[in-house]
């Protein structure tokens, strides 16, 4: 075993590559007719953190008068991994979200995409960034 930590250095790590997926078949390319492909990024564990910390929430247990626990917003939290993962289209294009009358990417990601399109997308988010299905990762961020 090689115990050289020069294999562990920023500069020395794979970089992962950006994945394309057709997100929906409703936005195609006027000249081919195909869809076009939406780019997604791989974040990092603490983006990840500092995101379901933002979509935690304290909420009152039923039945136990003054105590209190932490519950995450998944909806919330898929929407904005889904979009800080999303490279393009730009969601935080403010020409893009005038045209869907909403403000905000996260607001707009929803507006874009039908319930389906959003799970499905949401889903590849979460396993372009190491995690094997969505459902696993609801729980885990609950725990």
């Amino acid at each position: 075993m090689n115990k050289n930590l020069t294999a562990f250095l920023a500069q020395n790590a794979k970089k992962i590559d950006n994945v394309h997926c057709v997100a929906s078949d409703r936005f195609v390319d006027p000249e081919t007719g195909k869809a076009i492909p939406w780019a997604i990024c791989c974040i990092t564990a603490a983006e990840n953190a500092a995101i379901r910390k933002s979509c935690m929430r304290t909420v009152q247990v039923p039945g136990r008068k003054g105590q209190f626990t932490q519950d995450i917003d998944a909806n919330a939290y898929l929407a904005k991994v889904a979009v800080r993962c999303t490279v393009f289209p730009n969601l935080n294009d403010a020409e893009l979200q005038q045209s869907y009358a909403v403000m905000g990417a996260e607001q707009l990601i929803t507006a874009m995409l039908t319930p389906a399109e959003f799970e499905d997308y949401s889903g590849k988010v979460l396993e372009v960034n190491g995690f094997q299905s969505g459902d696993e990762m609801v729980e885990e961020a609950k725990n």
